[in-house]
């Protein structure tokens, strides 16, 4: 799905005008952004919007904590697909199990860290609880999402 299509399906519900208030911008931009932008086409009537921006920075930078930040903002967090799997199944499921257990581990020692030097836990240190945290919860899904996937299963039924 473009995101022209996507953003065109989330302002469905409250109008386009609704959602052009909330932002203070006019209707005439969110219309646009609403709308096919082809940097081809000089036909094309659409804006690059917010999303395509977003995707910039992304493409740019390369930093997936642009991503996990608007995953947050919506309750959830992002999961990169697992990577592709070298010949060997079980070197790479030591690894990818390994990387867990290390996550596991880092999470562990900064709330320890956090609770030994003065038996609470201050909003900074919240907050490496929290980067840990979400480093954890995205290994362990990418992991899963490969078991799921079948990465870890040879086809021939050999290891």
């Amino acid at each position: 799905m473009n995101s022209y299509e996507v953003l065109r399906r989330a302002a469905e519900p409250i109008g386009v005008k609704a959602l052009a208030a909330k932002l203070r911008l006019s209707p005439a931009m969110v219309y646009k952004w609403c709308q096919e932008s082809g940097k081809d086409d000089p036909d094309a009537s659409g804006a690059r919007n917010p999303l395509d921006r977003i995707a910039e920075v992304y493409r740019a930078t390369e930093s997936v904590d642009v991503i996990n930040w608007l995953c947050h903002e919506a309750n959830g967090f992002f999961v990169s697909n697992p990577s592709p799997l070298n010949d060997d199944i079980d070197t790479e499921l030591l690894r990818n199990t390994q990387q867990l257990v290390t996550e596991f581990s880092n999470l562990l020692a900064t709330v320890t860290k956090s609770i030994e030097d003065d038996g609470m836990i201050e909003p900074a240190e919240a907050n490496q609880i929290r980067q840990a945290w979400e480093t954890l919860k995205l290994t362990a899904e990418s992991f899963v999402v490969g078991c799921e996937r079948g990465a870890y299963f040879s086809v021939d039924g050999k290891k």
